[in-house]
């Protein structure tokens, strides 16, 4: 059957891109126009998001139509993520050295608090989940899902509920785990501003002016050494374009791979139960992964002369990355079914978790920063509790009101900390797969996640914990 120009199905995905980026665009405008939502320094995207879900909200209910389909978006949530961190992954590391002993240690410290603080949610998640299925019948693995809200952001947060979803029987986990990553971008812009507005009092940090939309360039050329020019016979923004979509071909292929494994049969129902949903949910590392190895392709080319110039440039990636992260984000918010807040233990088990993960996370964030980053203290503070309870929109702007220019390496340590946080992270992912199994997989992934955290915390205090005693004069 021919394709008829004026069938909507034509229209369809381009009128929901128009939307998400409308109503960001509105966003911004309204934050530009309205002081106190300046102030509040919630990013454009996240306004956007809940600005977008009352508008279908009321559309829905005035007119009984829907502005998008809701597959459409959670599409674009999972796929924003990956495509997102291929693009921050392609771009290079010169000029950023980081091979000096004393910021070796600090990124790997990062790296440890952002995992510690994953596994402190999860195990107040699970206390609140775990409490609320006895009182209320609430699906008791749920409380994973603040972690994966708060702490991983939206792609993570709808992954794995759309898994505890379709696979174990959460009623509503797609948008329970998509709410929980939306209060989270709302709690970063509530406990940062508490934070700052604490410590401008006491005079340690000073006003900036519209900080959050300081933008230097001075330090990220927007061409770089030796790279392809800008436009000739393929502009330079497509290329870019292209080597994402590769590398994030490449995660596809990957994971594709892994599943053919999964379907032979030979990892029983671990395979299907287990590892299936772990490889395709967590799609962005195997997209870290695959867009290191085109980095080293693209190297090898270079070296043996294929390639004359830099194909790859830091500028136009990071933009790339940007509008990635930022469609993520509102799509995510926009996708969360309303209809799920009449159900009542989903309600409750949601003000619960989102108001005690803000302050937990707020506590535990400001009482490692005191004690193990004390020189970059309020800094370090800004960008991991924005990370931990929002995105990293939140963190940078958090982390501006204190350093406007980022004159301060903790920005930089923020990506760093990955490869760590993946690392001591692993045992956590495996959990999440197996806890939603049954409520003794549940007790047994909270009693795993308590030795996780406590194991994690003698790593960051190790040089408290094993203090050496001072040599005795002889």
């Amino acid at each position: 059957m021919a394709m008829e120009f004026w069938d909507i199905n034509v229209w369809s995905f381009l009128i929901t891109m128009t939307l998400l980026l409308g109503v960001m665009m509105l966003a911004n405008t309204l934050r530009r126009l309205i002081k106190p939502l300046r102030q509040s320094l919630m990013p454009s995207a996240v306004l956007g998001g809940f600005l977008l879900l009352l508008i279908e909200f009321a559309i829905k209910r005035l007119f009984n139509i829907s502005l998008f389909d809701n597959m459409t978006l959670e599409a674009l949530t999972y796929h924003g993520l990956g495509l997102g961190v291929v693009a921050i992954t392609l771009t290079s590391d010169s000029g950023s050295k980081v091979d000096r002993k004393k910021e070796r240690r600090t990124i790997f410290d990062f790296g440890v608090t952002v995992v510690s603080t994953y596994l402190m949610q999860a195990v107040l998640g699970l206390i609140i989940t775990i409490g609320l299925f006895y009182v209320m019948g609430m699906f008791p693995a749920a409380g994973l899902l603040l972690p994966m809200g708060y702490g991983q952001g939206p792609g993570q947060a709808y992954n794995w509920g759309n898994v505890f979803q379709n696979v174990w029987g959460f009623e509503n986990g797609s948008s329970y785990g998509l709410t929980l990553a939306a209060m989270g971008a709302v709690s970063g812009s509530i406990g940062g501003l508490i934070y700052l507005e604490r410590w401008k009092r006491k005079g340690v940090i000073k006003n900036h002016e519209n900080a959050q939309e300081i933008d230097d360039l001075s330090e990220s050329p927007v061409s770089g050494q030796n790279e392809i020019p800008l436009s000739e016979s393929m502009d330079k923004l497509t290329i870019q374009v292209a080597l994402v979509f590769i590398g994030y071909i490449m995660t596809f292929l990957v994971m594709k791979g892994i599943d053919a494994i999964v379907e032979t049969g030979v990892m029983g129902n671990f395979g299907y139960n287990t590892i299936r949903p772990l490889s395709w949910g967590f799609n962005f590392l195997f997209a870290s992964f695959t867009a290191e190895l085109l980095k080293a392709i693209l190297k090898l080319f270079k070296k043996g002369g294929l390639l004359k110039r830099e194909y790859t440039s830091d500028f136009l990636q990071s933009r790339i990355s940007g509008f990635m992260f930022d469609l993520m984000v509102v799509a995510s918010i926009a996708a969360i079914n309303l209809e799920a807040f009449k159900v009542k233990s989903f309600l409750v088990s949601l003000i619960i978790i989102c108001t005690l993960g803000l302050v937990v996370t707020y506590w535990y964030c400001d009482f490692v920063c005191k004690r193990i980053f004390p020189s970059i203290r309020h800094e370090s503070f800004l960008a991991l509790y924005g990370v931990l309870a929002g995105t990293n929109s939140t963190a940078i702007i958090l982390l501006r009101e204190m350093d406007p220019s980022l004159k301060t390496p903790v920005a930089k340590y923020i990506f760093y900390q990955v490869f760590y946080a993946s690392l001591f992270g692993f045992p956590m992912i495996l959990l999440m797969g197996y806890a939603p199994q049954g409520l003794t997989q549940t007790w047994i992934t909270f009693g795993a996640m308590i030795v996780l955290f406590v194991v994690m915390n003698l790593i960051l205090f190790r040089s408290r914990v094993f203090k050496r005693k001072p040599a005795k004069a002889k």
